[in-house]
């Protein structure tokens, strides 16, 4: 008899225990032995969809409206405006997209890719123009650039000019004006997610690319984007769905979208229905744009299972002065100079204002006032951002799970609250939540034999509710492309050692999605600080925020005393863009110098 001699120690190889029995048959191979670990698929599953329908129900109520008969306007709105609408509408994102994919990726590779002299700086200071709402830099702008504003004086002192029809000047109140706009204040969601990916790409994939002899040039477009690509698209699906939901800056403008259509039909024309089938149009726009983005790269894989980071080359001469220009200029003009010129303004109201300052600037800088603003700003900001962080990473994780065409399905559809105006969001929270309260208003009321009031409407959690409807499209994006750079390898060999779901979450994904993490949470919290719509309708009572305060200054044409409201937005929001865009671009062990 034949007896087997005994089996060696096992190895863990990727996703599988391999073991390998010593002179059993000299030609028999490696067997590998899959160990199953424990699932939560349907927990997984429901948690989705239950999450799905939970931010979709607002947007249920106003969708339902398209099929009841409208007051006329949207006859109206067909015979005339509409195709200017869309026209408009499809023009914008095509610029801004073009605009802030071209300079998000171009100062991603050169801060990710080389070094020069200021490189350290600048690629932290990109991210600033996050601090600096589209509609305020719209006001610094055409303050700037207007008729009466420095730069045609000077140039009217200069040359001698008189009148306006003595020279051509542009008009920055365009679409191409609205589209430069969003294009320097927008910049950075694409700058964010691409330099991540382009600094944790492994130097194999360039090694490779060399020895088929590509250059420079031809290794960024064949090799570097290609791998880039998920988190590109992620940024500019971001930045087109925040050009989409954009009201403030095109209505200063005078631009018809999508987004002042609704606004119009609905407040100015007092036609709902309308404003929801215009609502549905935009909604169907963006899941279009979204299932094409997702069908192109359904069976690509972009994940890097060996992480060994290429130094930067070191830049110099006029190489190093042209990056630093390239840099610098997108910086400039999205935040540096509209503060400015915000500045500016502010001194010139403390100037003509003297002694005699109006009530409303001396309740601005009141300390107790002022401190309450920026207060009710950032506590609402900070605890949307964090809730939106961890549903974020809980949904993209249940995804990679449990991957169906329902899961799919439910993660897309929570993106598309992020192209909604937030007025009428606003207005969907409102019609269920109001429904709720009152029932349960009466339920309390007869329980306790007395009225005790609305419960729910004009609280912060309905607030928080709105603010996640429109905002978590952006935590899941993030995170979708966090996870798209982990190998599932990684995944499948945690679960062969017995880790379970929430350890393979917290012990592998959490430490290699920090920057992701930390990303997704900075731009929840700093469009919370922005946005105007959802907060003006849903705030509670007694509860002003900073851009509640510029609006109401700049809707009585006060620009000047809007821009101090609008500096505190920055200021206040300067903070945390500062502490995490260091913290994402601070050098780790796998990091080039």
């Amino acid at each position: 008899m034949r007896f087997c001699p005994p089996i060696a120690p096992h190895r863990i190889t990727g996703a599988f225990i391999t073991i390998r029995p010593q002179q059993l048959n000299s030609t028999t191979p490696s067997q590998a032995i899959p160990i199953p670990a424990p699932t939560n698929r349907r927990g997984n599953f429901w948690f989705a969809v239950t999450l799905a329908v939970a931010l979709l129900l607002p947007l249920a109520s106003v969708l339902t409206s398209v099929f009841q008969a409208d007051q006329g306007a949207w006859q109206h709105m067909r015979a005339t405006t509409l195709a200017d609408l869309l026209g408009n509408s499809i023009l914008l994102l095509s610029l801004v997209g073009i605009g802030a994919a071209s300079i998000g990726t171009g100062t991603a590779w050169l801060t990710a890719r080389y070094n020069w002299w200021g490189r350290r700086t600048l690629e932290w200071m990109l991210v600033l123009p996050l601090a600096m709402p589209a509609y305020v830099m719209a006001y610094t702008y055409t303050d700037l650039l207007q008729y009466a504003g420095p730069v045609q004086s000077v140039l009217r002192e200069t040359f001698g000019w008189t009148t306006k029809s003595d020279y051509w000047f542009f008009d920055i109140r365009t679409v191409g004006g609205a589209a430069t706009m969003l294009t320097c204040a927008l910049y950075p969601y694409v700058y964010l997610l691409a330099r991540v990916a382009f600094l944790e790409r492994s130097t194999s994939f360039i090694e490779v690319g060399r020895t088929f002899g590509y250059g420079r040039w031809s290794m960024l477009f064949r090799v570097t984007l290609p791998l880039a690509r998920p988190a590109i698209v992620a940024g500019i699906a971001l930045v087109m769905m925040e050009t989409l939901a954009d009201y403030g800056t095109v209505s200063y403008f005078g631009v018809n979208t999508f987004t002042t259509g609704i606004f119009n039909a609905w407040f100015a024309q007092g036609d709902r229905i309308a404003a929801a089938k215009l609502a549905s149009m935009l909604l169907g726009f963006v899941a279009i744009v979204l299932f094409i983005e997702s069908h192109a790269r359904r069976r690509v894989r972009f994940a890097d299972a060996f992480s060994r980071p290429a130094q930067r080359t070191q830049l110099q001469g006029h190489a190093a002065v042209a990056a630093f220009a390239a840099c610098s200029l997108p910086l400039f003009a999205g935040f540096l100079l509209p503060a400015m010129l915000l500045v500016r303004l502010a001194v010139g109201e403390l100037t003509s204002a003297g002694g005699n300052t109006n009530d409303a600037f001396v309740t601005l800088f009141n300390p107790g006032d002022f401190a309450q603003l920026a207060w009710n700003s950032f506590s609402i900001a900070i605890l949307t951002a964090a809730i939106a962080v961890v549903l974020g990473l809980l949904l993209a994780y249940a995804n990679r799970r449990s991957p169906s065409m329902v899961m799919a399905v439910a993660n897309r559809a929570v993106g598309l609250g992020y192209a909604i105006p937030g007025t009428v969001i606003a207005v969907g929270v409102l019609i269920p939540v109001t429904a709720l309260d009152h029932r349960l208003a009466d339920a309390i009321g007869t329980l306790l034999g007395r009225d005790v009031g609305l419960i729910l409407t004009g609280g912060f959690a309905v607030l928080v509710y709105a603010y996640l409807i429109r905002f978590l499209a952006i935590s899941l994006q993030t995170c979708e492309a966090g996870f798209a750079k982990i190998t599932p390898s990684m995944d499948a060999a945690a679960r062969s050692l017995g880790a379970s779901d929430r350890e393979v979450v917290r012990r592998v994904h959490m430490p290699l999605l920090r920057t992701s993490l930390i990303t997704a949470g900075l731009m929840v919290f700093v469009d919370v600080m922005k946005e105007l719509p959802a907060t003006l309708v849903m705030r509670p009572f007694n509860f002003d925020t900073l851009a509640v305060r510029t609006y109401t200054l700049a809707k009585d044409e006060r620009l000047a005393e809007a821009s101090i409201a609008a500096l505190a937005i920055v200021l206040v929001g300067l903070i945390p863009v500062v502490v995490a865009s260091r913290a994402i671009t601070r050098p780790t062990g796998n990091e080039p110098r």
